[in-house]
């Protein structure tokens, strides 16, 4: 295990990575605003011919729209390189229920469109009956909101959560996500959700699928120790951690999560990659 100055990293050998999977909020976005030396290090995985899969637990933007917001940045990226938590909430609601299942989503236009093009029917009527009550980030949630919700669930529905993110990083701060919402929903209900993203397996499984990589030349960038850096030791990857978000070295140690390296920023991870 690294510690202390260990962590700040040049000693983790990069060499042996072939792949990777890059966490977007706080790591290479705060909000709208991409963050210091995005081209730069994509410029460097082009060059060296790297695989690698853009990911996020935010399901506010489909994956064509991420794309679009990195080809504006000046990177120059195939479309079929980003995958959300709502692309793999859809896998997962495909595998364990039946097409024609009534959805009730608390969410933004990504989560929605993805569960569309799933073949899923999505009620915004309460006096219906839904399966499965979905939820992801959600800017406009409301008492009502919430209040369909728990009812859907007191009549048997199925609760998923897309992400167990409490908070995600804009330009005004850290403010709330899925996961806030999720926990209102366990406290009225007493019903625990069945969460699909980071840190959980199948957001990391689809990635190194999709890359036709192996876990172990592949290494999981992102700024969240309890998401990023924890599920991608469990999917047996190498962890680098950005101090550009949410977790830094002190966090590592305080919540006794350590990645395999930790650097300052995509511009001191680009200087010190190997680049030949």
């Amino acid at each position: 295990m690294l510690l202390d100055d260990e962590l700040m990293s040049h000693k983790f050998n990069l060499e042996g990575i072939y792949a990777l999977i890059i966490d977007i909020d706080g790591t290479l976005w705060r909000g709208n605003q991409p963050l210091p030396g995005l081209v730069d290090f994509f410029d460097l995985l082009q060059r060296r011919g790297l695989a690698y899969i853009v990911v996020t637990n935010n399901t506010v933007k489909t994956p064509g729209q991420y794309w679009q917001k990195f080809i504006e940045a000046g990177v120059s990226m195939p479309p079929d390189r980003v995958l959300t938590a709502a692309v793999a909430t859809a896998e997962y609601l495909k595998q364990h229920f039946d097409a024609d299942a009534s959805i009730y989503v608390i969410g933004e236009a990504g989560l929605k469109h993805e569960l569309r093009q799933a073949g899923f029917t999505l009620t915004d009527n309460p006096t219906l009956p839904a399966e499965v009550v979905v939820v992801g980030g959600d800017t406009g949630l409301t008492y009502d909101k919430l209040k369909y919700a728990v009812l859907a669930i007191q009549r048997g529905a199925c609760l998923v959560g897309t992400n167990p993110d409490l908070l995600i990083p804009t330009e005004e701060g850290l403010v709330p996500e899925a996961g806030t919402t999720l926990a209102a929903l366990q406290a009225a209900t007493g019903v625990s959700p069945k969460v699909i993203g980071k840190p959980e397996s199948l957001l990391f499984e689809l990635a190194v699928k999709k890359m036709g990589s192996h876990p172990n030349q592949t290494a999981m960038v992102g700024d969240r120790l309890d998401t990023d850096i924890l599920g991608g030791q469990r999917a047996g990857l190498k962890t680098i951690l950005l101090t550009t978000g949410v977790d830094n070295q002190q966090t590592a140690a305080e919540k006794g999560i350590y990645p395999d390296a930790i650097f300052s920023d995509l511009a001191e991870l680009t200087a010190v990659w190997p680049d030949s």
